[in-house]
């Protein structure tokens, strides 16, 4: 089978076409025939070599596709069922993916679309679940309108909270849309924030990683009232929650999102594709950043 890989880090033009065994489930897996998969910020990163050592490497960790083969055990799919979900392998940027964890695409979803959904849904639920944010909850993103942003605000809001999301005024009527107040971010945060809700929020997610933790913490009442995504350090130095997959992962999103999508409640974010063929475009489109949306690539 064709897959994307790498061996040498560098730019894109490191990345490859390369032809590899075509992969079998294990127990509890399934096998799809790929037809989208989403490229991540860990991609660039992962050929950049600043996360994984070894080489050379594969990528990709979700995907869409039609199950062509199943792992002992499975018996929630069938051969020729539309699914999306994880490649714990990292090798999902090719013709055949084994999934770990998967779940039917929504009706109104084409392969695309789908495979832009799981890496953003997982990191928002995660977060969420691990703040405990629930309908009586005022809750503010910081860096709410990017991918795994915008799917915690409609996440956070189909469970009944009140959200509150930071982000560029070009972006404000763009999270009205998805159901958050915005604030701009910037100097002057706690008071925007507190002209909206005067007593402070009661909790709080760092999606941006720009050094307003303790912000977030003045705002929420506390560091255990917060959760970062992209702050190690300063999580490190403010006692705060930084949420990792290592530490438990919420696939149940996987399940849950198909009645939010299908009611309209959670809108699926813009995909921009790109042929397989074509992944160092992909990289270095999302490498320049600016884009709103998913970058996936499709397999013919």
């Amino acid at each position: 089978m064709k897959a994307a890989r790498f061996s040498r880090f560098g730019g894109p033009e490191v990345l490859e076409i390369v032809d590899l065994p075509v992969p079998h489930p294990g127990p509890g897996q399934i096998r799809i025939a790929v037809r989208a998969a989403g490229v991540n910020a860990s991609d660039w990163k992962k050929r950049q070599g600043l996360m994984d050592e070894e080489l050379p490497q594969t990528l990709g960790h979700e995907a869409a596709g039609v199950v062509d083969a199943l792992g002992e055990g499975v018996d929630d799919v069938a051969v020729g069922d539309r699914v999306f979900g994880f490649s714990e392998e990292g090798a999902a940027q090719a013709e055949s993916a084994v999934l770990s964890h998967y779940a039917p695409i929504p009706p109104s979803l084409d392969f695309a679309a789908a495979a832009g959904l799981p890496a953003a849904l997982e990191t928002a639920m995660r977060a969420l679940d691990q703040l405990g944010v629930s309908h009586d909850s005022t809750v503010l993103i910081n860096g709410a309108s990017g991918s795994v942003g915008s799917a915690a605000v409609q996440l956070a809001a189909a469970r009944g909270a009140r959200v509150i999301g930071t982000a560029g005024p070009a972006n404000h009527d763009y999270l009205r849309s998805l159901g958050a107040e915005p604030v701009a971010y910037g100097e002057g945060l706690v008071d925007r924030v507190r002209a909206l809700a005067p007593h402070g929020v009661d909790l709080a997610l760092d999606v941006a990683g720009s050094g307003v933790l303790p912000d977030l913490i003045g705002l929420a009442g506390g560091p255990e009232h917060v959760v970062t995504l992209a702050d190690f350090a300063g999580a490190r130095d403010h006692d705060v929650r930084f949420s990792r997959g290592d530490t438990g992962r919420a696939v149940h999103v996987l399940d849950e999102i198909g009645a939010l999508i299908e009611t309209g409640r959670y809108v699926p974010p813009a995909v921009r594709t790109f042929p397989l063929a074509d992944i160092a475009q992909a990289h270095r489109v999302g490498e320049r950043g600016g884009v709103r949306g998913k970058l996936v690539l499709v397999v013919d």
